[in-house]
């Protein structure tokens, strides 16, 4: 099988430091989201000068320097989808970020969640392909082994409801089928995204210190598909929040950081 034929040689045909330069005195911890509305209003709020791009044969992805509470950040809209996801943070940390947040979207797939309510993965299932090239087959991977204490101070200190547990996930949105919630569920999955599971592959590949969480946007738990706020107008309030608490993560990573 392809994909149990993981190499790892640190250093390939084609490398991002081979392609990327660093920028000097770039801060070391950058925050991004993966909702386009809810960036551009971070953006618009902290203000941000523009430091390089990440750039695709058909995208151009600007990444900017801010300041939050007297620390400086790196800010960076995520792409979708786990490849070109794990592609673009190759090339974040080559430009010189040590520690990331990266929050988003998710399916809910418990109905006892609420539109917007935060979900920290602890492991994620590896239904999609990126992650088998960064880390040793196997069904599941360990997410956020560090920091999870400090956001979770983080959430009461804000009185946010939240849940742990592990993520799907998974390329294919459209075949997210009925037969596979049930299984996933049963695996003890509470939630369905794109990218985690690669995210975290990277992360202990390139030893990197990466935090990751979800809001709920829409339900998947039940015979029908519940949109709730995963429009990019809809619970801007909840998205704001989620984006304050990246930030506030962000400074706490910062300090520990050379």
């Amino acid at each position: 099988m392809l994909l149990r034929e993981f190499d790892p040689n640190s250093s390939a045909v084609i490398n991002p430091w081979g392609l990327i330069r660093p920028i000097p005195d770039c801060p070391r911890v950058a925050v991004s989201c993966f909702e386009r509305s809810t960036f551009e209003r971070m953006l618009a709020r902290l203000g941000g000068e523009e430091i390089t791009q990440i750039k695709k044969a058909n995208l151009k992805t600007p990444v900017y320097q801010t300041r939050y509470k007297d620390t400086e950040i790196v800010l960076f809209e995520a792409y979708v989808g786990a490849a070109g996801c794990v592609g673009a943070l190759e090339e974040l940390f080559a430009v010189g970020v040590k520690k990331l947040v990266l929050f988003g979207t998710c399916g809910v797939l418990n109905k006892a969640a609420r539109d917007c309510d935060v979900i920290i993965p602890t492991a994620a299932l590896r239904d999609e392909g990126t992650s088998f090239h960064y880390a040793p087959p196997s069904d599941e991977i360990e997410v956020n082994p560090k920091y999870r204490e400090e956001f979770i101070e983080i959430l009461n200190s804000h009185q946010c409801t939240y849940t742990q547990g592990k993520a799907w996930t998974t390329d294919a949105f459209y075949r997210e089928t009925a037969e596979k919630m049930a299984r996933r569920k049963a695996a003890g999955c509470v939630c369905v995204d794109m990218e985690c599971a690669a995210v975290a592959a990277l992360a202990q590949f390139r030893g990197k210190d990466v935090f990751q969480f979800f809001h709920g946007s829409d339900c998947l738990d039940g015979g029908d598909w519940e949109v709730w706020g995963l429009s990019q107008d809809a619970n801007i309030a909840g998205k704001d929040k989620a984006a304050l608490l990246a930030l506030e993560l962000a400074v706490k990573l910062a300090e520990g950081t050379d």
